[in-house]
């Protein structure tokens, strides 16, 4: 089941959201900014994480949090207006503190002229707020609500959890930024059991959806057993979460061989590693390949954690690293399936974020473009770095190999991990035939958000 294959492999924060957790981040400020946050999972021989990668590859985690005890958060003792700095001090009964700006909590009264209670968006015009607001008088409520009387006499209510979960310290906003994003991944190998579940549990318990989310948000992987063998099932597995990226070759697309193929994917030969669609400047954020019938010679599927690959580059070629998240690089795809395309795009081969975190790889040796738009003292330091990448992934000790079979559905993170194919040799009774289909992150995000509010039933 799902609970001895996934719920064990994702870390605490995955099981149980972080926003009482971030109440209790306003004195972790002399806490080391990241950590591997793995101390609290017990190995088990049914984890299809080992405990070695799990200790040894979990990268940018949140900092522990003190060791409050999880309940209701505190309430408040008092608040002040610190007129000089324009700042709301709020004393928390735990003896945290907490500094709000006035500007910030007039634009956020959630009082219902100036918040749409039905859809919890700010009905306040931006043309209305002061910015430069004093107030004219602030207490704490009888029934331990903050209350803020500004200077037009219009009032501002604010409940104690809503406000603690907002506070503007570097522990708290890193911990609701988790809570929000999930930003920390294990990175792993070619030592990694792929997290699995079932396909039929999945569709129908939330508990083992929720775990197959947070697990594939996690480690980038997970696949799903008995899948019926037929065409549709990635499309049932999509409406667990939404619906469909829609792209040039379809909702879902047949990974056959095909004379006159539009794609290398339609061919018998080998896939080196890549992501998909980097010739899109929003390449889809997750793939689902159900497998219809597998080959009878080769065709076994290849993967390699594209994350750690970048960060591994980073400490032994910093300058490769620096070379390919700072170029930009032309890919294209031409020709006709859904309709008729003609696609051009400009990606760095790694994304990385104002944090210098790596978000996303955009790598497909078939669509890279003949155009390269790079003055010519750059080409070769271009080559050699995209080489040393390149030859980093295909170190037998990173790449994971697995063979699906009928009934086999893997889900992955194609903005993360790469993924290609040995060459195969299909026969009359044998031939190899996968269905595929694209979601987006923003979609799988929401749904995970969703489900992790019915499980746990937190607002």
């Amino acid at each position: 089941m799902w609970t001895t294959t996934i719920a064990r492999c994702t870390l605490p924060s995955m099981r149980k959201r972080i926003s009482v957790l971030a109440c209790h981040a306003l004195r972790a400020e002399g806490r080391p900014r990241w950590a591997v946050a793995t101390a609290a999972i017990s190995p088990s021989p049914s984890l299809h994480l080992t405990w070695r990668q799990l200790r040894g590859y979990g990268t940018q985690a949140p900092a522990p949090l003190p060791s409050t005890a999880l309940g209701d958060s505190p309430g408040v003792r008092q608040v002040r207006a610190l007129e000089q700095e324009r700042q709301l001090e709020v004393e928390w009964e735990d003896s945290g503190q907490s500094l709000y700006p006035y500007t910030w909590l007039r634009d956020n009264c959630q009082c219902p002229l100036c918040t749409l209670q039905s859809a919890q968006a700010r009905s306040l015009l931006l043309s209305q707020l002061d910015i430069h607001t004093g107030v004219d008088r602030v207490q704490v409520t009888d029934n331990n609500k903050v209350s803020i009387v500004w200077p037009d006499q219009h009032t501002s209510e604010f409940d104690t959890e809503w406000l603690r979960k907002r506070c503007f310290s570097p522990a708290a906003r890193q911990a609701l930024q988790e809570e929000l994003f999930l930003n920390e991944r294990m990175y792993w190998d070619s030592e990694l059991r792929i997290p699995t579940a079932n396909f039929e549990e999945v569709l129908h318990d939330d508990k083992a959806a929720l775990a197959w989310l947070l697990a594939l948000r996690r480690v980038g992987i997970v696949y799903l057993k008995g899948a019926p063998v037929e065409q549709g099932q990635v499309a049932r597995l999509s409406q667990r979460i939404g619906y469909l990226r829609l792209t040039f070759y379809g909702h879902t697309w047949q990974v056959q061989d095909k004379s006159q193929a539009n794609n290398v994917a339609y061919t018998a030969g080998k896939l080196s590693l890549h992501t998909d669609y980097p010739a899109l400047h929003n390449p889809p954020g997750v793939q689902f390949l159900h497998c219809l019938s597998q080959a009878g010679e080769g065709g076994e599927s290849e993967v390699v954690d594209g994350f750690h690959m970048a960060d591994q580059l980073r400490r032994e070629d910093p300058e490769a690293f620096r070379t390919l998240t700072s170029l930009r690089v032309d890919f294209t795809d031409t020709g006709s399936d859904y309709c008729d395309f003609m696609v051009q795009s400009k990606n760095h081969i790694i994304d990385v974020d104002s944090d210098g975190r790596v978000v996303r790889i955009n790598y497909n040796n078939a669509t890279r473009d003949s155009v390269l738009d790079l003055p010519l003292h750059q080409v070769q330091a271009f080559y050699s770095s995209l080489k040393a990448y390149v030859q980093l992934m295909t170190r037998p000790e990173n790449m994971l190999t697995y063979k699906m079979e009928p009934g086999d559905l893997v889900t992955f993170d194609n903005w993360r991990l790469l993924h290609g194919r040995k060459s195969y040799l299909s026969q009359p009774d044998r031939v190899r035939h996968l269905e595929g289909a694209y979601l987006d992150w923003d979609e799988v995000m929401s749904r995970l958000r969703i489900l992790c509010k019915s499980v746990h039933g937190e607002s």
